[in-house]
């Protein structure tokens, strides 16, 4: 698994806050706790507002960007995208995993269902 990436140099993006918007109450509506980043090189920009705290927020901005740089310049060969590929191997690992269990239920389900029946065939008239 490749490293997370580095960080983007504070010279290469601006950053600005604004008020959240949606869930969160009173307190996100009327706080400037909402980051923007703008990278400038790329004109790539990313607006965050995960949590309440702006610092949370910047530290998650600055993280996200980091990521998306990287994809854009590695392509395939970067963190996100192997790591994508992983989760999404696993999943589909576990939805057949899920299909084959069930389809086994319910064969024994039947096999359970003719069973009586086939009894009744072999009593004949009483």
């Amino acid at each position: 698994m490749p490293d997370r990436p580095l960080p983007v140099r504070e010279d290469e993006f601006t950053e600005s806050y604004l008020k959240g918007s949606g869930p969160g109450g009173q307190k996100i509506n009327k706080t400037s706790s909402a980051v923007q980043l703008k990278h400038i090189p790329t004109g790539l920009v990313l607006k965050v507002q995960a949590t309440r705290s702006r610092s949370q927020n910047r530290k998650i901005a600055r993280q996200m960007l980091a990521e998306k740089l990287e994809v854009l310049e590695k392509g395939e060969g970067s963190r996100a995208a192997i790591v994508g590929e992983a989760k999404r191997k696993k999943k589909s690992s576990a939805v057949k995993k899920s299909k084959r269990k069930y389809r086994l239920l319910e064969e024994k389900s039947r096999a359970v269902i003719e069973e009586p029946s086939r009894q009744d065939e072999n009593k004949g008239p009483e």
